[in-house]
């Protein structure tokens, strides 16, 4: 069966289940599919050999997608994943044969300094979103997001993690500011700016992505090292980007940030936080779309919280997909770790199969809306 046939095939066998009761029980062999569409893992390797532990993950664990880098953070060295256009093609390819459901392969592609398929590679330069912004050029914006588009879908690349919607509010925020990674400290600009880059991706049908919700612009902290704190600095217009391009049906994935702001959870961290993602983002903002956690293994959750209980929490408050960039720590089976967990979790009884379902669904309409590039 063609594999865009087959997510059709789901989708619609999945909604009859939901249709039914709501104690109804699925399988095991549909709970499998089901969570490991919910859990995105980095790796290593260059190729996809078939015994190597991304292969085992995707075919085993059945995860649902996987992301790429350029660098080796945990062993400090510049070979990952990424080479040359040829290379990354074939990688990326033999990743998908392996997969039942096509894989959202993603990368983070934001243009500037952030940028996984970058010069030394032999792929084109990009400016960066704070230069886009200075220029008031909206169309360099559309050119910029298209023409990462082109080079994202030319390597079997269909989800790019950008753009950044943070808002530019302390020009000393080392994570987003310092990085050139924000459109401007206006949130109306930022919302168009953003529009203008989502665009150029749509062009080359590639998939987008905001981030960090709800806003790590103020930080004066990096959530990759541990417990970042906003509740003195934050304010509710950085929410301006994400109401408007919600509102303008432009939005495809958001990713939620690590950061901890005592006015919207007294307790958890946004990513872990049921307040902000299904009060605050699904509720409010009416966002009906798949929302992506930050890589948990950043400090801040990481350092935190055990590994079951941030996957539970993370789940719980309402992320359909768990990204482990196993970047800044590797661990080898860490897709099927992942999936294990999620799955020992709805035995338990703490996720219920009706959760599942949910983040399974709102996956696989966005799987097959956009018509995932399988080369």
């Amino acid at each position: 069966m063609n594999k865009i046939y087959s997510i059709v095939f789901l989708l619609l066998a999945t909604s009859i289940i939901g249709c039914g009761s709501k104690n109804l029980s699925v399988d095991s062999s549909e709970m499998d599919i089901m969570v490991g569409q919910m859990v995105m893992v980095g790796f290593r390797g260059m190729d996809a050999a078939p015994d190597s532990f991304i292969v085992k993950d995707i075919r085993d664990a059945k995860i649902g997608g996987v992301i790429l880098f350029s660098k080796d953070c945990a062993l400090n060295s510049t070979e990952r994943n990424i080479s040359d256009y040829k290379q990354v093609e074939d990688l990326t390819a033999s990743l998908q044969k392996q997969a039942r459901i096509p894989l959202f392969v993603a990368a983070d592609q934001e243009g500037g300094l952030i940028c996984r398929f970058a010069v030394d590679r032999g792929f084109p330069s990009s400016l960066s979103a704070a230069e886009l912004g200075n220029s008031g050029d909206l169309k360099a914006a559309f050119r910029a997001g298209k023409a990462a588009g082109k080079t994202l879908s030319s390597v079997g690349v269909n989800v790019d993690f950008a753009p950044v919607v943070d808002v530019n509010r302390n020009a000393v925020n080392p994570v987003i500011a310092a990085l050139q990674r924000s459109f401007s400290d206006d949130p109306v600009i930022v919302a168009d700016f953003a529009k203008a880059f989502i665009d150029g991706l749509h062009s080359e049908k590639v998939i987008s992505c905001l981030k960090h919700f709800p806003g790590h612009g103020s930080s004066a902290g990096d959530s990759h090292k541990g417990f970042t704190d906003v509740t003195d600095s934050w304010s509710e217009d950085e929410l301006i980007p994400y109401r408007k391009l919600i509102n303008d049906h432009k939005v495809d994935m958001v990713m939620t940030a690590h950061i901890y702001n005592n006015k919207l959870d007294k307790k958890y961290p946004a990513t872990l936080s049921r307040s902000v993602i299904t009060g605050l983002l699904r509720n409010e903002l009416g966002f009906k779309g798949v929302v992506v956690t930050d890589d948990m293994q950043m400090q801040a959750v990481s350092g935190e919280f055990g590994f079951k209980d941030s996957v539970f929490r993370a789940v719980d408050a309402g992320a359909d997909i768990l990204l482990f960039g196993n970047n800044l720590i590797y661990e080898p089976g860490l897709g099927i770790k992942a999936v294990g967990a999620i799955k020992e979790l709805v035995r338990e009884g703490r996720i219920s199969e009706r959760r599942i379902r949910q983040s399974y669904e709102r996956i696989m309409l966005l799987k097959n809306q956009s018509t995932l590039r399988i080369n």
